[in-house]
């Protein structure tokens, strides 16, 4: 006999119970009363304004989408404790707020519940994985294990490297011959941006099935090797589902510092510690020591460089419903502008058609901000013509906690925009 709906909202307000007992248990990171304010500016004195609250360490502020100029919203997350100082700094300079998530927490129970759920039942092949819910990282190992096992002869899991806290960097290659040139696809280098990971491990079943199936992708695959880095930050990750739901950085200690861990997509050796990027180790876009200080970061380097003829390489985050390519660095335009830009018109324009999303595209630093020592300009600049960073769902209405009835629609989406991008890779050759 089925349950009543009031006995179901008994039973998952008692796993929510249950879910914040175990997060206090286990020293979980906790939200409550966090709220994310979405700020709108005026004008360049507000943001001046808006920049020199994120000097105010004692204030806890996490920009989600950080100050840099009106035509951007700014959003932030703002403990409980602050609120009261940052609502009254607002209001008392006229700079206009809304708020855009009310209790964090909630939301992040919610997250919890459907993992919860959805781990009743373990899959045993990758045809049962549910893609519609969040993944530890044992579970996501677990699933490229499947996958190579199910797939023998198309695809192979290959070990670039490992984290600081030695955990494999697994990436999975997709290949019907030897010696091909490849396509690089990455997710999950800022480990809170769950809903790449989510869409990659979603990629790499597309890509398992429609080989000989869709005869798009078989031709690029006839073509082209297809590497895909799912979890590019396992430690971050990992943190994430036990610490920190909001953690972005690796998690390498810093010498002289009790602040942990770098940003992996300031660390590469482009204009390394330019405009953009920050000294401080506190900082979440801290750049690191020194160029490819960490070890996720030196292994991609690794990789490229050892491979040799990758033609195009694909930097998934979350979130803003971006399409960028070189340069962040730069307000120079990059050689090729003229046709990155009609490409990634190209793809946001396929992105659109099943639901709508809307993408913003252009250079790094004409779209959002200036920024240094991120992956896509040093692809680039090591002659991977086709080098582009996404930023998916959603505008910021959930941000980093984007409810997991999203993940397909968004990987759905996503992968349209990169089958344009891999198919005019391979046919305009270079």
């Amino acid at each position: 006999m089925p349950q009543s709906s009031s006995a179901t909202k008994g039973k998952m307000r008692k796993l929510l119970i249950l879910a914040s007992l175990i997060s206090a248990v286990l020293g979980r990171k906790t939200f409550e009363g966090h709220q994310v304010l979405r700020i709108t500016a005026a004008n360049d004195v507000q943001i001046s304004l808006l920049k020199n609250l994120t000097d105010h360490e004692h204030l806890e502020l996490d920009f989600w989408r950080e100050p840099v100029h009106e035509s951007l919203p700014v959003d932030v997350r703002v403990p409980s404790t602050s609120l009261h100082r940052v609502k009254s700094f607002l209001k008392n300079n006229k700079i206009h707020y809304k708020i855009m998530i009310q209790d964090l927490q909630d939301l992040l129970d919610e997250e919890q519940q459907e993992m919860m759920r959805s781990r009743a039942h373990q899959p045993k092949s990758t045809d049962g994985f549910n893609y519609s819910t969040y993944h530890t990282l044992d579970e996501i190992y677990s699933f490229i294990d499947m996958l190579v096992k199910e797939n023998p002869r198309l695809v192979s899991k290959i070990v670039i490297g490992q984290s600081y806290e030695r955990r494999p960097l697994n990436v999975l290659k997709f290949s019907t011959g030897s010696n091909r040139p490849g396509i690089w696809i990455d997710t999950g280098i800022h480990s809170r941006e769950w809903v790449t990971q989510a869409s990659g491990t979603w990629f790499a079943k597309m890509i398992a099935t429609s080989y000989n199936r869709d005869p798009a992708l078989t031709a690029i695959l006839n073509t082209f090797d297809i590497f895909l880095e799912i979890v590019t930050n396992p430690d971050g990750f990992q943190f994430t589902h036990t610490s920190d739901r909001l953690w972005r950085k690796t998690r390498k200690p810093n010498p002289g510092s009790s602040c942990i861990g770098v940003d992996p997509n300031r660390n590469w050796d482009v204009n390394f510690g330019g405009p953009g990027s920050y000294n401080n180790p506190c900082d979440d876009r801290y750049y690191g020591p020194y160029a490819n200080s960490e070890s996720e970061v030196k292994a991609i380097v690794d990789f490229v460089k050892s491979h040799g003829k990758l033609k195009a390489f694909l930097s998934i985050h979350s979130y803003s419903q971006f399409l960028l390519y070189p340069y962040g660095y730069t307000s120079t335009p990059c050689r090729d502008h003229a046709e990155l830009y009609n490409l990634a018109w190209k793809a946001v324009t396929a992105l659109s058609r099943p639901y709508g999303t809307r993408y913003r595209f252009g250079s790094i630093i004409n779209v959002i901000y200036q920024a240094s020592g991120s992956s896509v300009d040093w692809s680039y600049n090591q002659g991977i013509k086709y080098s582009y960073a996404f930023e998916l769902r959603d505008t910021g209405h959930f941000g980093f906690a984007l409810p997991a009835n999203q993940i397909i629609p968004t990987a759905y989406e996503t992968w349209l925009a990169l089958m344009v991008i891999m198919e005019h890779t391979k046919n305009n050759p270079y």
